[in-house]
């Protein structure tokens, strides 16, 4: 199996950079699964793990948000945020999602803009314990 190089980058630093042989994303329209020699794409992300397959393992990656390009050799993600398993705080995780929880529960004094950044919270927090809790398996 052919594979491509990965990187996967934030304002702050490069997350991952590693050849994979392939890879699942979350897409605006839907997910999206990445071979090497796929067209050329680019397209933005929703707040959702990464799936890379390498060998016979699989790499898990929390990403916030941000842009795929895909290239015929090379796919790079330029992420608002992104997490390795080991560089999640699980206990900091589930205290967000409750939080966010609350906040959506009590929506009636909310407006809209508090409302889609408590939703979005929930996501980032769902992802973070989604790709941590299915590293250690």
């Amino acid at each position: 199996m052919s594979t491509f190089l990965l990187e996967i980058v934030t304002p702050e630093h490069v997350v991952y950079s590693e050849e994979v042989d392939s890879l699942t994303v979350r897409g605006i329209e839907g997910e999206l699964g990445i071979m090497r020699g796929h067209i050329p794409l680019v397209t933005p992300l929703q707040v959702a793990p990464i799936v890379a397959k390498k060998g016979k393992g699989t790499i898990l990656i929390a990403v916030h948000g941000g842009f795929i390009e895909v290239q015929s050799d090379k796919v790079i993600v330029l992420a608002e945020s992104a997490e390795l398993p080991e560089e999640i705080d699980v206990e900091r995780a589930i205290a967000a999602r409750e939080r966010a929880e609350r906040r959506l529960a009590s929506r009636s004094n909310q407006d809209r803009i508090d409302h889609r950044r408590a939703e979005l919270a929930l996501q980032r927090a769902v992802t973070r314990i989604n790709v941590s809790s299915k590293a250690k398996k």
